[in-house]
Formats: structure tokens, C-alpha cells, sequence
């Protein structure tokens, strides 16, 4: 199974993803900090695996401390230093939450004492991450249709996750299941997270997938080629409204209009119950060379305005289901969600 990051002897391996699908190259990280600029330059990215990421930057915070004098004010910063990297991903915030409560649990304990018990507060999340994603798999299989030809937009698999994928895990579990004709990889404007990754990943698998452009999805779906539509997601309301990679909203219409179902696969932790609606969601505004440019080739015109929102809101009227590690939860949300949350 793919591994996108991995802790070991005080160092986090990662895969830069700004790399792929040219060359596989991996990054040794040793510094906080240094994890922190990888998230906010995408070379990890996808929800759930910002989340592992994270966990881990505060075991590196602290590993190098020798004493307790500086141990509040610096774990105060190195949390604050991973929260500022990625506002929209939910998981960022979650996964540093569950550090945090493990550090004012074991604060006393000695120094020796809580870094080995963040570690083991780190590896669990990413542990369990993957457990969920195979879950995900599992509850999905069971929504798709015989032969079924599924569209899926950015990447939601191994390398967003802690391995095995949410979007692309469903995919996976319905490959195995022998149910599966294709995929319809959207190439994801602007950073082409589809083209790059999404379609390099089940290359690796064998899968049979075809790269269309994001402007291509209403033309397929029209002419009968879509069975299902499947993506991720960065940020689930209270109501089931969404936030994922910008162009996902403009699918769920599309869908909608053709009677396509059209699926959230998300780990639970992607859930933020504070956020009554998707209005409330953070919509993280990128750096406009990533529209301006392809791969370092200017495509536009010098200095002109450009506007870059990484992420849109697709509304709950327009899911057809939320599936999760804990069952696929299904209209109306806002009781649905208050279940699995609180059961």
C-alpha cells in the first residue's frame, strides 16, 4: 500500500507530492517548521493526511526540548505555527486538538514521558486514519452499481490520507469487488491534483481510469457515460454542507441535474460540528501564479486580476450521501451528523 508519510527515528518521511507524477522523490524533515511550509506548499496535502502531518510536527516541536523551562511556550508555537498553514482543512485543526488534550493530560508526567505519549497520540491518529479509509471503502461498495463508471475530481486517495483513500478507497474497494468498469479523472485546475495524482495513483493500481478536463464532466454526464460522481472533502458543516477542491459544486450541480448521485467519502474527523453551514466555512485563497502559470510556463497575459479560492461549498440538498467509516449517513444531515457524532 502506498505510504504518503511516515514517522521514524525522530524524522518525518513524506512524499513531495509538487513532484509527482515526473519523479517520486522523498522529503527527511527534522524541523517543525519545515513540516509546516511542506503543508502550506502542498507537497503533503488532503485533508486527513494535513491532519497526520500536523500530529507529527508537534512531535517534532518538542523532541529536541532538554528540559521543561520552555516546554508551554514552545508547544504554544508550534501549534500555532502548524494551525496558520491551511484554514479550510478541518482535520488540521482536529488532529492538533487531540495533541493538545494529550499535552495538558501528561504535562506533569515528566519530559521523557509526554513526548513518548504524543508520539503514541500521533501514530495513532495516523493508524486509525487508515483504518477509516478502509471502512470507507467497505460502506462504499455497496452504493455502486454493477460495471459502474465513477467520476471523481482532485484526489482523495492514498495520498491525501494516511493511506488507501477516501474518494479513491471507495474506488479501490469496488475495483476489488469486481464491480467497476473506469474512472473519469478530472485534471483539477489549477494545480491539476487529477492529471498529477489522482490518475498517477491508479496507474500504480492498475485501475482503469481516463483524464478528462474539468469542462468535460457536463458533456459525459449528459450522454449517459457517468454512473456515480465520488469526491472528498476538506470540511463537513453541521447540515452536511461541504467544502473540497474548487470545481467539486459545479459537479454536484451538474449531477443534480442529471439524476447522477453524487457521494461525499470522509472520515468523520472531517466533520466540524462548530460550523452550523457551509457560509461559515474558511475558504483558503491561494497564490494567483498557480492560475497564471502550468508547471513554471506563464499561460496569461502580465497583470492581469485573477482570483484563486482553493476551495468551493457544495450544499447538502445536492449530496446524495456522506459516506464515512461509521455507516453512510444520508438526508436530512443535521440529525444524521448529531447520530455519528453522538451515538
Amino acid at each position: 500500500m502506498l505510504t504518503p508519510i511516515s514517522y521514524h527515528d525522530g524524522v518525518v518521511e513524506l512524499i513531495d507530492q509538487t513532484r509527482l507524477p515526473h519523479e517520486v522523490v522523498t522529503l527527511t524533515i527534522s524541523d517543525y517548521r519545515k513540516l509546516a511550509e511542506a503543508i502550506q506548499k502542498m507537497k503533503i496535502r488532503g485533508a486527513p493526511a494535513i491532519g497526520i502531518a500536523a500530529a507529527y510536527g508537534v512531535v517534532l516541536g518538542i523532541q529536541d526540548l532538554g528540559n521543561e523551562r520552555e516546554l508551554d511556550s514552545r508547544f504554544k508555537d508550534v501549534v500555532e505555527t502548524l494551525k496558520n498553514t491551511r484554514p479550510t482543512a478541518v482535520n488540521l485543526f482536529w488532529a492538533l486538538e487531540r495533541m493538545r488534550r494529550v499535552f495538558h493530560t501528561h504535562r506533569q508526567a515528566g519530559l521523557p514521558d509526554l513526548k513518548e505519549k504524543l508520539l503514541e497520540e500521533a501514530k495513532r491518529i495516523h493508524e486509525e486514519d487508515i483504518e477509516a479509509n478502509k471502512a470507507i471503502g467497505h460502506y462504499g461498495v455497496d452504493l455502486m452499481s454493477d460495471n459502474a463508471t465513477i467520476l471523481t475530481h482532485c484526489n482523495a486517495g492514498a495520498l491525501a490520507t494516511g493511506g488507501y483513500g477516501t474518494a479513491l478507497g471507495v474506488v479501490r474497494a469496488t475495483w476489488e469487488a469486481g464491480k467497476l468498469a473506469k474512472v473519469l479523472v478530472d485534471e483539477t485546475r489549477p494545480r491539476l491534483q487529477g492529471a498529477r495524482l489522482t490518475a498517477w495513483e491508479l496507474k500504480q493500481d492498475g485501475i482503469p481510469f481516463e483524464l478528462i478536463t474539468d469542462s468535460m464532466a457536463g458533456s459525459l454526464m449528459a450522454s449517459g457515460e457517468v454512473d456515480a460522481v465520488i469526491v472528498g472533502a476538506d470540511c463537513i458543516a453541521a447540515n452536511g454542507d461541504m467544502a473540497n477542491k474548487i470545481g467539486t459544486y459545479s459537479l454536484a450541480v451538474l449531477g443534480h441535474h442529471h439524476g447522477i448521485p453524487f457521494y461525499i467519502a470522509a472520515p468523520v474527523s472531517t466533520i466540524d460540528p462548530a460550523i452550523a453551514d457551509g457560509s461559515k466555512i474558511p475558504i483558503e485563497e491561494r497564490d494567483t501564479e498557480e492560475v497564471t502559470y502550468i508547471q513554471g510556463t506563464r499561460i496569461a497575459p502580465d497583470d492581469v486580476e485573477v482570483r484563486n479560492p482553493a476551495f468551493d461549498v457544495t450544499p447538502a440538498k445536492l449530496i446524495t450521501a456522506i459516506i464515512t467509516e461509521k455507516g453512510v449517513l444520508k438526508p436530512p444531515y443535521i440529525e444524521e451528523i448529531e447520530h455519528v457524532l453522538h451515538p
